[in-house]
């Protein structure tokens, strides 16, 4: 059932127990029946209740005094016209009931034919049978008056029994029908609401709703009465809000209202419709409306003079000075360079050169490699431009590798493939002890040149370096 009753577990005194029932049919309808016999009813009992011309079944849908509270809600006189309640229906009644409701689908249908052939402009939406199958009640809907003298002979004529037509509204119409809405419950006109209040378009206004219809409208194709239950909190709280009917008059421009949020006091403009919007409080909206009403410009939204810009900026660069001495202290990316240059400190710079190019700076005159070719785009191995590679190079190599053993003195290691007499990227040269000469002899111009130890005998072929193209005197290269 879709009522509760907040009273049942009050101990009443039965002597005042109201003596009046509330009982629910088909569609959502209730009606108000006296039970004089006082019969011992419970919420969902189906009773059999006096009708005009015969009898019908209902369900009790609310008892006690809840139904003196709704009685004088729906304006409803406890007097003598409230008719009574028979008896708690019994099997054999609920059977002949049944009967009743399964003539209502076809009655439907054939009655919707005989109206397009009639040609009459009225919506039939549901048919109610009385429990003793001798009165049908049709439910219809119409924009305009309608003459339906005609359709009720035919309906008499072919079911057989007596005809009442009953006008509804849509909102009657969709609380008979039923279903779920966009809330995900069912709907109020099928459920609890009795009487249908005005709904208008101010309602979604004053919600800052967008009056799109097909969101504002219900199943009944009207406006949703849900949008009268917060209409009041929403008046109350608008009335803090500042009535802005035209464009704030500021020196940058005229600023138009875009969005209002009412319970959080901010109001949006923008200048000349733009889409950057600036939010201000409704106390500075009230303070440049008085401001305009004297014919003064405000110079923006925010302040009223181009001094506070200027005091605005001060502080802003004043805390753009505190966070540069507060992140000062962080090391940047070149320390950052320093500190690793600095772990190579005490190391002799001359280490990361090879033998052959100390002794080219030492002796001049020693004789150049023959496998060696000038190359254009080569730098050499004094410019700095040599340098700053080898040291990227050896930045990330161990200083001591293991299992490297150093050349033998007085000869030069091993020339590189595709004319490069720099250090093997994978070795290191120690630092030379101290006391040990300078200078180192020379080998032989025509003696051959001896192979340091712990290296397998043969050529180790290497690819060309970048920008440079194979050796033609090496075709091993190629």
């Amino acid at each position: 059932m879709n009522s509760f009753d907040w009273l049942s577990h009050m101990g009443i005194p039965e002597v005042d127990t109201f003596d009046i029932v509330e009982v629910k049919f088909k569609g959502g309808r209730k009606e108000y029946y006296r039970n004089v016999d006082y019969l011992p009813l419970t919420t969902g009992d189906p009773v059999v209740v006096d009708v005009p011309n015969g009898h019908h079944i209902g369900y009790v849908s609310l008892q006690g005094e809840l139904v003196r509270l709704q009685m004088q809600k729906r304006k409803i006189k406890n007097d003598d016209e409230i008719l009574r309640i028979y008896r708690i229906a019994t099997e054999k009644d609920l059977e002949k009931w049944q009967e009743a409701k399964n003539r209502e689908i076809p009655t439907l249908y054939r009655c919707k034919q005989i109206v397009d052939e009639l040609g009459l402009k009225m919506k039939m939406s549901d048919i109610e049978y009385q429990s003793d199958n001798s009165k049908a009640t049709f439910y219809y809907s119409a924009d305009e008056r309608v003459d339906f003298r005609e359709l009720i002979k035919v309906l008499a004529s072919e079911f057989r029994i007596r005809v009442e037509m009953r006008q509804i509204s849509l909102r009657q119409e969709a609380g008979r029908i039923g279903g779920l809405g966009v809330c995900g419950r069912e709907l109020c006109c099928s459920t609890w609401l009795v009487d249908f209040k005005n709904v208008s378009t101010s309602a979604a206004r004053y919600q800052n709703l967008s009056l799109n219809p097909g969101k504002l409208s219900g199943q009944c194709g009207r406006l949703k009465c849900c949008l009268n239950y917060e209409l009041d909190t929403y008046m109350d709280a608008i009335k803090d809000i500042p009535q802005v009917d035209r464009p704030l008059m500021t020196e940058t421009g005229p600023a138009k209202l875009q969005k209002t949020d009412i319970f959080r006091k901010m109001m949006w403009f923008s200048y000349n419709n733009d889409n950057d919007w600036q939010s201000i409080t409704c106390e500075r909206v009230s303070e440049i409306l008085e401001l305009n009403a004297k014919g003064i410009k405000v110079f923006n939204l925010q302040v009223d003079k181009a001094s506070d810009i200027e005091d605005l900026a001060a502080k802003s660069t004043r805390e753009l000075e505190l966070l540069d001495k507060k992140f000062a202290s962080t090391p940047t990316k070149k320390k950052r360079k320093s500190r690793n240059k600095n772990r190579n400190k005490g190391e002799n710079p001359q280490a990361n050169l090879s033998a052959e190019t100390r002794n080219q700076k030492i002796s001049p005159d020693a004789p150049a490699p023959q496998n060696q070719q000038p190359k254009g785009n080569q730098q050499g191995p004094n410019q700095p431009g040599e340098n700053r590679k080898r040291k990227n190079r050896n930045r990330n190599k161990p200083k001591n590798p293991q299992g490297s053993t150093p050349p033998v003195q007085g000869t030069n290691p091993p020339k590189r493939q595709g004319g490069n007499n720099g250090p093997k990227p994978n070795q290191e040269r120690k630092p030379k002890p101290q006391g040990e000469p300078k200078v180192k002899p020379q080998a032989e111009a025509g003696s051959p040149k001896p192979k340091p130890e712990g290296k397998p005998a043969g050529k180790r072929k290497f690819p060309p370096r970048k920008n440079q193209g194979p050796n033609p005197n090496n075709p091993s290269n190629e």
